[in-house]
């Protein structure tokens, strides 16, 4: 039971970074991101691609947060002629555009086969082999970024990332680049879940473009609404709650081919019920437009 636990907590920590850096881009800045899967794909292939290759694990990790980074980048190009449900299209698109690369370019990432025997962390001499350790290593990780974010948004530029969600016509009124301040948004996004991306290859020692579909990004968007809009310890809160609430499917006695889609259904019910009811979810600060 306890390594079960300890699995899951390591879960909660991968998606809980995932998901702060959907909320730096959706929920201070407004912009209806549904790339972020992509960018945890980019990350996990990246990461595990290069400590496979030889290189070690610390600049394997930095380097999967930098190529999502400019992936981010290239896709803020279009920002400021996008809003709203037009943006949610183009990043649908971006993330069909990296699965099929995943799924199709084979010499590099083995298509369907997958890339099997990605290796533990190795920092320092170090190797995080045991899932205890592991479990660690994520909280490190997760509590810097949380401080990170928290300092970000809580900074001068964060207030002028709401005020870009709140009304982008007044912030640019007030001479503030809302371009520039989109387009960093959506970089750090990226980044972030990047990061992420190393952390889960690494953890599942496997990975194939079914990890990486875009309905993946479901249990991650409900995150960040049930949780609220720009909350961070509503993000974490809502992270614990998706994360364990569809465990107990598994002793019931259900197979597994049924147990991956009862979860997306019971995600896209919670989202619903708050969605109706709830519109601020757990602890945000907006309503969901």
């Amino acid at each position: 039971m306890i390594p079960y636990l300890i699995h899951l907590f390591i879960l909660i920590g991968v998606y809980y970074i995932l998901a702060l850096s959907l909320q730096v881009s959706m929920g201070f800045t407004g912009l209806l991101n549904l790339a972020q899967i992509a960018f945890f794909a980019i990350g996990a292939y990246t990461s595990a691609l290069l400590t496979l290759a030889g290189v070690p694990f610390l600049l394997s990790f930095v380097l999967a947060g930098v190529l999502a980074l400019i992936s981010g980048f290239l896709l803020s190009l279009p920002l400021n002629k996008l809003k709203g449900d037009y943006l949610a299209v183009v990043t649908i698109g971006f993330t069909f555009i990296v699965y099929a690369i995943t799924l199709n370019w084979i010499e590099l990432t083995r298509g369907p086969l997958g890339i099997p025997g990605i290796p533990k962390p190795d920092i320092f001499g170090y190797v995080f082999n045991s899932n205890e350790s592991y479990l660690v290593l994520v909280t490190i990780i997760a509590i810097v970024i949380w401080i990170f974010v928290r300092a970000v948004v809580r900074s001068p530029f964060g207030r002028t990332l709401e005020a870009v969600r709140d009304d982008e016509l007044a912030t640019k009124m007030l001479g503030k680049d809302t371009k520039k301040i989109k387009a960093i948004s959506m970089m750090m996004a990226a980044f972030l879940a990047g990061l992420a991306g190393s952390l889960y290859a690494h953890y599942i020692t496997f990975i194939d473009p079914s990890s990486f579909a875009l309905m993946q990004i479901v249990p991650i968007i409900s995150i960040v609404i049930i949780g609220g809009l720009a909350s961070l310890p509503g993000t974490l809160l809502a992270t614990i709650i998706l994360i364990l609430l569809p465990e107990p499917m598994r002793f019931i006695g259900f197979p597994s081919s049924i147990v991956g889609p009862m979860r997306q259904i019971l995600y896209a019910v919670i989202l619903l019920a708050v969605l109706l009811y709830r519109p601020k979810g757990f602890w945000g600060k907006v309503e969901l437009e």
